[in-house]
């Protein structure tokens, strides 16, 4: 059992930078690949970015690549998301998760934070 919580949210010109983090609490994190969704009462959870337990390599949403990077620190049993020249649709509740397949569908995620919300301003 993973207990997942977020933090790092808060309101922001566009054009600016916010950093999100992601504490997981129990054991064998390492077990586990990491990633990051948002959501919008207009929309469905989507898929942000990814990072695989045993490669590390990374993957992200088009919308996303080149402006967002997610990381992860297994001794620290938290990873991060460094969100770069935000937009205003870039305004969502995001969320971390975690899931033993790699995978960007939201349904096979089995653990999931409450989320932390970020508004971007234009």
């Amino acid at each position: 059992q993973l207990q997942l919580r977020e933090s790092g949210g808060g309101l922001m010109q566009a054009g600016g930078s916010l950093r999100l983090s992601c504490v997981a609490t129990g054991r064998g994190i390492t077990a586990y690949n990491v990633a990051w969704f948002r959501q919008t009462p207009e929309k469905e959870r989507e898929f942000v970015a990814r990072v695989a337990t045993i490669t590390g390599n990374k993957d992200y949403a088009d919308s996303v690549r080149g402006r967002f990077t997610v990381s992860r620190e297994n001794l620290k049993n938290s990873w991060y998301l460094e969100m770069n020249d935000l937009k205003p649709d870039d305004t969502a509740l995001y969320y971390c998760a975690a899931a033993t397949a790699l995978t960007k569908e939201a349904a096979r995620y089995m653990y999931w934070g409450r989320g932390t919300q970020v508004t971007v301003s234009s």
